[in-house]
């Protein structure tokens, strides 16, 4: 076993994990679910079956990650941040067959208490704000913050505010690395 799993941890048959993930006390992987290289899965986390996680995913405390989430590689999922796989949830109506697919892209960060509304993808090195309710789709690099969750601004992928400049560059603080606004997007140059 090239991976570390806390004894109070529940792991199902038919689970890939990768080497250097950790999951620790009191999480339960559910069947067939894809774990990447060198994830962090916190206390008390539960990975519904089928859900597939990037390398170097990090899961904090409380988080449950439902039927029909993909992260992809360097996610980071704050502490006890939601997501849903079913828009119309009902006890006496089974919607198994119904759950809607959400993708969170390469390097987003999902803040604390954050709700991801099913069905709505998050663009790669998106920052979601702690307590944000997201009810549509979320572009690259945007930085949204509310409820409902509304676009404040952009960052880079360093997790820096960016402040564009009369030709529409931004240069991030902390890796000096430039970006562009082009057309309501911002792209890496």
């Amino acid at each position: 076993m090239e991976y570390f799993a806390h004894e109070t941890a529940v792991i199902d048959e038919g689970c890939s994990i990768g080497k250097n993930t950790k999951v620790w006390h009191f999480s339960h992987i559910m069947p067939n679910c894809t774990l990447g290289e060198s994830c962090n899965i916190g206390q008390n986390v539960v990975i519904s079956p089928d859900v597939i996680l990037g390398n170097n995913v990090k899961v904090q405390n409380n988080v449950s990650i439902y039927t029909g989430v993909e992260c992809e590689d360097d996610v980071f999922l704050g502490p006890s941040m939601v997501f849903t796989n079913v828009i119309n949830p009902r006890s006496a109506v089974n919607r198994r067959g119904q759950y809607s697919k959400t993708i969170v892209k390469k390097g987003a960060s999902i803040g604390a208490n954050a709700t991801i509304v099913c069905g709505h993808n998050i663009g790669e090195y998106a920052f979601i704000g702690a307590g944000a309710v997201v009810t549509k789709e979320v572009l690259p690099y945007a930085l949204v913050v509310g409820n409902p969750a509304k676009q404040m601004g952009w960052m880079s992928e360093f997790g820096h505010r960016l402040e564009f400049d009369e030709n529409n560059i931004a240069i991030c603080e902390e890796s000096k690395e430039q970006y562009q606004l082009v057309d309501g997007k911002v792209k890496k140059i």
